[in-house]
């Protein structure tokens, strides 16, 4: 964090699927973390806490965990690149109970060889569950990579009632886009 960066403020949100980490910048919403990922932050020196920023958030993620929300209704700050924020409305674009794969999402952006950079977009979604890159499955059907954890795209894809294929081995995940 640079000096003249606002201070970063965050809260924790206790939800089915494990501990969120929640935050950004001068308590916009920047970012949400899962438990157990390859990317998980921790909260650091200088971070403030501070629920009340994060309110409508919780609620509505309450309200989605409890199955009375579809479609989440938040300002937020994307930060990466063009393409990446294209490919992440294409993702809040998925709506609830249904799929996409990675292809679907390339053809939708206009660019049908661009899975694989698809992919990588699609993992770097920093506001996961809300922007619904859990919605996103190999075109095989199967289950591959997710920042939160195979067993977390499960549990999510479930909750929402949506039919899915099987976890897809390493090998696999390299190659279903």
């Amino acid at each position: 964090m640079t000096t003249d960066a606002e201070p970063i403020t965050y809260c924790t949100y206790e939800s089915p699927v494990g501990e969120l980490l929640i935050g950004g910048e001068a308590g916009g919403l920047e970012f949400i973390h899962f438990p157990e990922s390859a990317r998980r932050r921790y909260v650091e020196d200088g971070w403030i806490e501070d629920a009340t920023s994060y309110a409508d958030l919780i609620a509505q993620l309450a309200a989605y965990f409890a199955g009375d929300l579809k479609e989440f209704s938040l300002n937020w700050k994307l930060i990466g690149t063009e393409f990446q924020k294209s490919v992440w409305e294409q993702l809040a674009a998925i709506p609830f109970g249904e799929t996409r794969s990675y292809g679907d999402v390339a053809k939708a952006l206009g660019n049908p060889g661009a899975s694989r950079a698809v992919g990588l977009a699609n993992n770097a979604n920093p506001l996961p569950i809300v922007i619904p890159c859990h919605r996103v499955i190999g075109s095989n059907g199967a289950l591959v990579g997710f920042g939160g954890g195979i067993d977390t795209k499960i549990w999510l894809l479930d909750h929402e009632g949506i039919p899915h294929g099987t976890k897809a081995n390493k090998d696999q995940m390299a190659f279903s886009f």
